[in-house]
């Protein structure tokens, strides 16, 4: 039994309402086709130019740096391969060592010192003061500061000639600290730097976590009579606990990853971390390794070691957050 033909008031055939595809005209078709593609592909297209710039700058050279870290390359030369003996030739070398050392104790007095002024800046510029805006904008000079420009001053200032720091102490009535050739005040000089420019950087964020804290848990806190310091260590800080962290994350990738600073401070003995390697870091020895000594291989193997100790520190780190909060309940 065939189905009958829907006809419009004029007698016109109408398009049939099981297969309306079929009926249409072959533009409107081949439109309708265009709109449901766009439609499902032009999300992808829209992400896609950053994938493509991940994988030509990010995951390409990840990949191929650990590529080399396998075998022996040098400048000009073909690779070589290796194996696993770049690292086993870095477990045997105590400039290694040393560097990693360096890294370590650049990354903690620099660190701590830092976030602990940004959480007490921030603390005091959450409450409402004349200036405040001002003084937010002030904090934050140091991190729009450029490396180059800030080093060379803390340079000139730690110079154990005739640097500020020296006459200070010589007014105080200690002997000149030899800032740049002893290992602890040439980190100490370092420290200081990195201290110096991100301090306002973090006490900003500080500050943002810590204006989204209910201002009912401060009412009810000063009603039970806790003064602003108990305030700050029973409210604001657990509060802020996540910001806190991210922190710490960030700036222990900072620290792994720290160059310009040493190698600036440290001048013609920069790339080195001075006389001695008394603040070599291991992005120091890395560059060392692959543009003065053109030893790639290394310096790749370098670069994949640094990796794997920022992912085991932030796996250490989850794993703290996980065993605290299974604690809490």
């Amino acid at each position: 039994m065939s189905t009958p033909t829907r006809v419009a008031a004029d007698g016109a055939p109408l398009p049939s309402a099981t297969h309306p595809s079929r009926s249409l005209p072959p533009e409107r078709s081949r439109r309708r086709r265009l709109h449901r593609w766009d439609a499902k592909a032009a999300p992808y297209v829209f992400v896609a130019p950053f994938f493509l710039c991940f994988a030509a700058f990010g995951l390409f050279p990840l990949v191929y740096t650990g590529w080399l870290s396998l075998h022996r390359v040098e400048l000009g030369g073909e690779a070589r391969w290796l194996g696993l003996r770049n690292y086993t030739d870095l477990w045997d070398s105590g400039f290694f060592w040393n560097a990693l050392g360096n890294t370590f104790t650049i990354g903690v007095i620099s660190t701590v010192p830092q976030l602990l002024l940004a959480l007490g800046l921030a603390h005091l510029l959450n409450y409402r003061m004349r200036g405040r805006g001002f003084l937010r904008v002030a904090v934050l000079a140091p991190y729009a500061t450029s490396i180059a420009a800030a080093t060379l001053v803390f340079a000139q200032l730690f110079n154990s000639d005739y640097g500020l720091i020296n006459t200070v102490l010589g007014w105080a009535g200690f002997h000149p600290v030899d800032w740049e050739s002893s290992k602890w005040p040439a980190q100490i000089a370092i420290s200081a730097i990195v201290t110096w420019r991100w301090t306002g950087y973090n006490a900003l964020i500080y500050l943002a976590a810590m204006q989204a804290v209910p201002q009912e848990l401060y009412e009810a806190a000063a009603i039970d009579g806790a003064s602003r310091f108990r305030q700050f260590l029973s409210v604001t800080v657990p509060s802020i606990r996540p910001t806190i962290l991210f922190t710490i994350v960030v700036s222990t990738i900072g620290a792994t990853q720290l160059f310009g600073e040493p190698m600036l401070f440290g001048g013609s003995l920069g790339v080195s971390g001075g006389s001695g390697n008394q603040f070599q870091t291991l992005s120091l020895l890395m560059y060392e390794k692959g543009w003065v000594t053109g030893a790639l291989g290394q310096a790749s193997a370098i670069a994949w070691v640094m990796l794997l100790l920022l992912l085991s520190a932030g796996a250490v780190q989850t794993l703290a957050v996980r065993v605290r909060r299974r604690r809490r309940l």
